[in-house]
């Protein structure tokens, strides 16, 4: 993975492309969400390098919630929006499934009665609240966004201690 200067100004995972083109077909992961993986890795090793997330702990993550930002046809654009945003179920207490009522009135996930997980990371409203991330140097963290939902999933999970130890 390349090492980036994280403090420039911009989208730094544009900084990853040749790396990401150069591995993504052969790991069947988009071009996009390899940046994005590598990027917040690379956040993570300079302002957090005790943690020692991976950008492939990262790349797990995001084939089983969402195969990496695609999930159900969902693309993602030059700008790591996934589009259509990717909701979750209903967490209604049906077997099987946590119930968690709705705490955001409906304004992130769109259900007013029971949280979903949402974007390409799925996190709760809740836990986006507390994690939500700028990943992609906009100024807004957006869980839809691929760039800040991943740097928001390493941030919590390094805060968590749930790590893979390795680079």
């Amino acid at each position: 993975m390349p090492h980036v200067d994280i403090n420039q100004p911009g989208r730094n995972a544009v900084h990853f492309e040749h790396w990401a083109r150069a591995h993504s077909n052969e790991l069947g992961i988009p071009v996009q969400s390899m940046q994005a993986y590598g990027n917040a890795a690379r956040v993570m090793e300079v302002t957090n390098p005790a943690c020692g997330i991976s950008w492939t702990t990262l790349a797990g993550i995001g084939a089983i919630e969402s195969w990496h930002g695609t999930y159900e046809g969902a693309t993602i654009n030059e700008h790591g929006q996934v589009e259509p945003p990717i909701r979750g179920i209903p967490l209604d207490g049906r077997p099987g499934i946590a119930e968690i009522p709705d705490t955001d009135g409906g304004e992130l996930d769109g259900d007013t009665e029971f949280d979903r997980a949402m974007g390409p990371m799925q996190f709760i409203p809740s836990t986006w609240r507390i994690w939500g991330s700028d990943g992609n140097g906009n100024g807004h963290a957006d869980p839809d966004n691929l760039e800040d939902a991943t740097l928001s999933a390493a941030r919590y999970l390094c805060a968590s201690g749930v790590t893979s130890g390795t680079q």
